[in-house]
């Protein structure tokens, strides 16, 4: 016997298809993990800190220098004002701080909205916390909210909200406008939010970072998800954190002190150390993925594909041109024709059935992109070349 929820998951896509880019030989731009940008400075400070010590367990809800730091990076980039000892945990990763909200504050039977495309560990958290996640459908060409079908999916047992800005994979802000409808439905219907926010850092063309949790009226009601994987480019390290009302955050210690209890000292020191590094770091940051963005989608449009423009993340989507056709074999057909590995856009869809795109990342060296986007340049051009010819 096997649970019913993880009994009926198969292998991530993401795990999928990198095992097809190492069988392919090809270059992944699939799984969003960085290279060459992880800040020096950073892994010495978890080097020195793990050479120092201590090593045994430190405070439940994290250490207190790093408790600190997230608050006054809040604070300093965002303008938050946060209580590091009583709305801050630091958790390992920011998929456990995810299990933490949904097994902290929901109960079995809540509705949590949940807007597709959507991180794959999202429903399947909720399912076995014994919640039921309601999908919204977000579609092309804007990639908007739909406030009709939020307005309509909205009934007595809906308790939650998962709020994704910057989004994974559309590469969205959510403008300000949908930030105060979802606000405004929590309002009335007592609703809360748990906002995954791991790419904050990550906003390009001067964009700001939006949060809901920066406004008054809803910050009791809003759990915010940081991560210094995608902040310092280290997702190895799997260290996260919550920032909450203390209200909201009694359950979620809780859930943390018996999901994982705590995370790995050496790593939260880097981390503080990181977080009070000056603002040029936070900004060379921006300045530095946003380049490999325009490498990318500059080199994709190029190439013939339609790229809409990405306001953030590590990820742009393209459209593979057959809304009808199977984006997966479109993603296998790129992985061993062309040497090229993406991820297709039905993963992010609880039906698996958006397969007019997939999702390639940027956060790569230089050099490996512009590998990429001249293999895909060449593969549309022949394709090009045999229809022409047949």
């Amino acid at each position: 016997m096997v649970n019913s929820v993880f009994g009926s998951v198969g292998t991530t896509i993401f795990e999928t298809m990198s095992v097809m880019a190492n069988e392919a030989g090809s270059i992944n731009l699939g799984q969003g993990f960085p290279e060459a940008l992880e800040p020096p400075e950073v892994v010495e400070a978890a080097v020195a800190a793990l050479r120092a010590g201590p090593h045994q367990y430190p405070p439940m809800p994290g250490l207190p220098a790093l408790r600190q730091a997230v608050a006054d990076n809040q604070r300093r980039l965002i303008g938050l004002e946060v209580d590091w000892e009583r709305e801050v945990l630091v958790t390992s990763g920011a998929t456990e701080a995810l299990a933490d909200c949904f097994f902290g504050l929901l109960e079995p039977g809540d509705e949590v909205l949940v807007f597709e495309p959507a991180y794959d560990s999202y429903a399947p958290i909720i399912r076995r916390a014994g919640a039921v996640p309601v999908p919204i459908r977000v579609t092309p060409p804007d990639w908007r909210l739909p406030f009709q079908e939020i307005e309509d999916a909205i009934g007595q047992k809906t308790r939650a909200m998962v709020v994704n800005t910057p989004w994974n994979p559309v590469g969205r802000i959510l403008s300000e406008e949908e930030l105060a409808f979802l606000g405004e439905k929590m309002l009335r219907h007592d609703l809360i939010a748990i906002c995954d926010e791991v790419y904050e850092h990550l906003t390009f063309d001067g964009r700001p970072h939006r949060t809901l949790f920066a406004r008054p009226e809803l910050r009791e009601r809003v759990v915010r998800i940081g991560s210094a994987g995608k902040t310092f480019s280290v997702t190895g390290w799997k260290v996260g954190y919550i920032t909450a009302d203390a209200r909201l955050m009694k359950p979620l210690l809780r859930a943390h002190q018996f999901m994982t209890f705590t995370t790995p000292p050496a790593l939260q020191a880097a981390v503080a150390y990181g977080l009070s590094l000056p603002d040029s770091y936070f900004d060379g940051l921006r300045v530095e993925m946003q380049a490999r963005r325009d490498l990318l989608v500059d080199g994709l449009r190029e190439a013939g594909f339609d790229v809409p423009d990405v306001e953030a993340t590590y990820f742009a989507i393209a459209a593979t041109g057959d809304p009808e056709g199977d984006d997966f074999e479109f993603c296998r057909r790129l992985t061993f024709e062309a040497g090229v590995t993406a991820v297709p856009l039905s993963a992010f869809y609880g039906k698996g059935d958006m397969r007019s795109h997939i999702r390639f990342c940027f956060a790569k060296r230089e050099e490996t992109i512009r590998a990429a986007v001249e293999r895909l340049g060449e593969w549309k051009a022949s394709g090009m070349r045999r229809a022409a010819a047949g």
